[in-house]
């Protein structure tokens, strides 16, 4: 069994798969101030209720695959995979690591190692041109080329910062539940205010993207725009460009990068 880890700002989500196909996963908060030790009673925790596993830490798992926008998680997986897992092979996303997807930015090292997962995961299951949009923290929009070559993207506010921004600085608002309002016209300030998020990000999405689309390709119907992220579904009913939705497609990515360098390690 493979496991992948996939760190964000806000949530981890780990991913266990059975050769292509994923079995279980999880979602965690992300806590930049666990250790080591810390995430691997965590990881125990978890994996322990799964059958296929064994009772101990590492039983049934074969590989590790990992991505952190988050370094000093990073710092401290890379002690779990040491110390814990000492025996079982792992690729960490970072410089150095081979994806099979070039980078055409002005400095690749910049660019989050959860996009360019993601672009890996695109190319493989969809092709390009196509642009990743990704509900996070942030809500990112990825570009890939025909080629199959990351070439840039955009980066804006995410869905629960919003939120959270309009009830510390609204006098008369406060934070809400992310939710579907009964019309787009709010009857209340709470509908209003989820009538402004919900299609406000979804105009959003669809401007940005058809924008991008013109740039990737000469058609822009060429172009399929794939969704992810934990957010993702409050968005993909409102907006008109989606062509995909993969809730796991930055888990796919990890896996598709581990077999391209396991064997090489």
């Amino acid at each position: 069994m493979l496991l992948t880890i996939d760190v964000g700002n806000t949530h981890t989500v780990l991913g266990l798969f059975d050769g292509d196909d994923i079995v279980e996963h999880w979602r965690i908060s992300t806590d930049a101030r666990r250790t080591a030790d810390e995430l691997a009673v965590l990881l125990q925790g978890l994996m322990g209720m799964h059958p296929l596993l064994g009772d101990e830490l590492g039983d049934g798992i074969d590989g590790i695959a990992i991505c952190a926008t988050v370094p000093s998680v990073l710092h401290e997986l890379r002690e779990v995979t040491r110390r814990y897992y000492g025996d079982v092979p792992a690729v960490l996303v970072e410089p150095g690591v081979k994806t099979g997807v070039p980078i055409l930015t002005d400095n690749p090292k910049e660019v989050g190692a959860d996009r360019i997962i993601n672009a890996v995961a695109a190319v493989d299951l969809y092709g390009g041109p196509a642009v990743v949009v990704d509900f996070g923290t942030a809500t990112t929009f990825d570009a890939v080329s025909a080629r199959g070559e990351y070439v840039g993207g955009v980066i804006a506010p995410g869905i629960e910062i919003s939120v959270e921004a309009l009830g510390v600085r609204g006098a008369q608002l406060r934070k809400i539940e992310v939710a579907r309002p009964r019309s787009v016209i709010g009857k209340n300030t709470v509908e209003a205010m989820q009538s402004g998020i919900i299609y406000g990000f979804a105009g959003q999405v669809d401007g940005v993207v058809n924008r991008m689309a013109r740039e990737l390709a000469a058609d822009p119907d060429d172009v399929t725009v794939i969704a992810t992220g934990g957010l993702a579904p409050m968005v993909l009913g409102e907006s008109s460009v989606i062509d995909e939705h993969e809730p796991w497609l930055t888990l796919i990515g990890l896996r598709l990068v581990y077999e391209r360098n396991v064997s090489r390690m």
